[in-house]
């Protein structure tokens, strides 16, 4: 059974690092060979993006072009099955952005997350972000 906590953690570490700018400890939630995609509204397919550089390059590019300050809140975490070694998760996204002191609801979403454990530290093999709004 996996770590629930473990992984809980993970999925925290990568919107703390988004919101903090710490694309070292963001890097470090991704498998080398990881993927990620999103989609907007239910819309066509965005990526993917393929191994921890490209991930980690699309997070700071997005960054980069913000002028506020995000929070990127997880909830409603459900571990799905895996093993010691494997597991799938999904969550929601609440994304809030804060600036002029104004604090304003962006979008919310789904996460749709694979994870392994590799050396013992879980990280996000496969990531979906299913995003209700564009921001």
């Amino acid at each position: 059974m996996p770590d629930r906590g473990a992984i809980e953690n993970v999925l925290n570490r990568y919107s703390l690092a988004y919101d903090e700018n710490d694309m070292a400890d963001m890097a470090d939630c991704f498998a080398e060979d990881a993927v990620l995609t999103m989609s907007i509204q239910g819309g066509s397919l965005i990526g993917p993006f393929e191994g921890r550089a490209a991930i980690v390059k699309l997070m700071a590019d997005s960054l980069a072009s913000q002028n506020d300050q995000r929070r990127h809140l997880g909830t409603n975490l459900i571990v799905r099955g895996g093993d010691e070694d494997s597991a799938q998760a999904v969550s929601y996204l609440t994304l809030i952005a804060i600036q002029d002191d104004t604090l304003k609801v962006l979008s919310t979403g789904r996460y749709e997350d694979e994870l392994v454990r590799q050396d013992g530290t879980w990280r996000l093999s496969k990531r979906h972000i299913a995003l209700d709004l564009p921001y």
